[in-house]
């Protein structure tokens, strides 16, 4: 009953989102958030594109939305990233050309040519920053804005290409340590604080290891590649040390590991966390991404123990009371049902020790979403008018819709939806 509900959500939200022409104000198609793939019109494409391949809804919805988000130029060059501008077009347009060979070629062809040129121009920064001994900023490296995101995008396109491998030779490079005022750091050390900017609450920076902003992202990005059988020199010393610095920092909660979102400079010298309460275990920060990120690095590397650590530690963080009361909301990012879809994810490549484990602790995540009694029309509604998180992918309603699809299915994603999230 929970998974069928779950689908039913999931249809009335696609259902409402129907038609760019007819969907409820704050449909995300605002200027500021046009180009924008967490909260824009391309966002509810993929919602669409997913429902078609699976045999669910029609491709004519994807392409309405599509057309809604293209009505005028998108924005290319250092003024882009993954999820902003012509990148942000490329990656929902190679989901669908995936299942309709021919469809959006030349656009696709134009697209990819700029963001092959946008990834040399950005290598090529991110270098000479690197010779001359300087700190990164989050954006020169993360998955929303930076090379690991671009790396999602190539790994997809062409996992074989010269872009794929010119960023892996990067991302081994972004992992070895600099001296930064008598320092020795991580070189995924930045001088600011998580948002990307100065931070007093930050003195002396951080490195942050969340998947959306942080090295997460670098480690799964290495580890899908190696997957996929595709290495470069350094590439498996690179994913060992991010795996080190991570269990250097992860604690032990009597529940489970979980890990911070990120490591202070007073943290660092004193070799111990500040005390913290829980926090959510999300896709963006905290224990769930990062758990799924070791899993595919254990698996690459053929690390059996470390890949059931990872698993038992997702499990855990998905029944730790605790953890869950830090979760307050449904989306995508860091809600209920991103934990649901980032436990099926896990699933489908888990050991058989953890399997059933992960399998169990998602129809509870599936129930927090739509508790029994929902009216799938209503909850559709509820979350369509919930103007703090809009309609989009990352946090509103069409990411609502999307996440519950797998888990509520037992089947993986039939699109590449999700390979924005490095999650797969």
């Amino acid at each position: 009953m929970t998974h069928s509900l779950a689908l039913k959500v999931a249809d009335a939200v696609a259902d409402l989102l129907a038609d760019p022409a007819t969907a409820p104000p704050g449909s995300g198609a605002a200027p500021s958030n046009r180009q924008h793939l967490a909260y824009g019109p391309t966002g509810i494409a993929l919602l669409h594109m997913e429902r078609a391949a699976a045999g669910l809804g029609s491709w004519q919805r994807a392409h309405d939305w599509l057309a809604a988000a293209a009505r005028a130029p998108f924005t290319s060059g250092p003024d882009s990233h993954p999820f902003y501008g012509a990148p942000a077009l490329a990656q929902v347009l190679g989901c669908a050309a995936d299942h309709l060979p021919g469809a959006y070629r030349r656009s696709l062809d134009t697209l990819d040519r700029q963001m092959a040129a946008d990834v040399r121009r950005r290598l090529a920064a991110a270098h000479r920053r690197i010779d001359a001994g300087r700190l990164p900023e989050i954006a020169e490296f993360d998955t929303i804005r930076g090379l690991a995101g671009y790396g999602a995008y190539f790994m997809r396109l062409d996992p074989t290409g010269a872009e794929v491998r010119a960023i892996l030779d990067y991302c081994v490079r972004l992992t070895e340590p600099v001296v930064h005022v008598s320092e020795a750091l991580p070189g995924w050390w930045t001088s600011t604080g998580p948002s990307g900017r100065a931070d007093d609450r930050f003195p002396g920076g951080h490195a942050n290891s969340g998947m959306a902003h942080g090295v997460g992202g670098v480690l799964a990005l290495l580890a899908l590649a190696a997957r996929h059988g595709i290495t470069v020199d350094g590439h498996r010393e690179a994913l060992r040390m991010i795996v080190a610095w991570l269990d250097r920092w992860q604690e032990e909660t009597g529940r489970g590991l979980v890990w911070p979102y990120w490591v202070t400079r007073d943290e660092l010298r004193t070799g111990r966390l500040a005390p913290s309460a829980p926090r959510r275990p999300s896709w963006c920060y905290g224990t769930a991404g990062l758990a799924r990120a070791r899993q595919l690095a254990a698996l690459a590397i053929g690390d059996a123990d470390r890949q059931i650590e990872a698993e038992t530690a997702l499990v855990a963080a998905l029944t730790d009371p605790a953890q869950l009361k830090a979760t307050t909301d449904n989306g995508l990012c860091h809600g209920f049902a991103g934990l649901a879809h980032v436990a099926a994810r896990t699933a489908d490549d888990a050991h058989p020790s953890t399997v059933g484990q992960l399998r169990a602790a998602i129809p509870p995540l599936l129930t927090t979403v739509c508790p029994p009694g929902t009216v799938p029309e209503d909850a559709a509604m509820a979350a369509i008018r919930d103007d703090e998180a809009g309609l989009g992918f990352l946090n509103g309603a069409a990411g609502i819709a999307l996440a519950l699809l797998a888990p509520a299915t037992a089947a993986p994603p039939r699109s590449a939806w999700d390979a924005c999230l490095l999650i797969a």
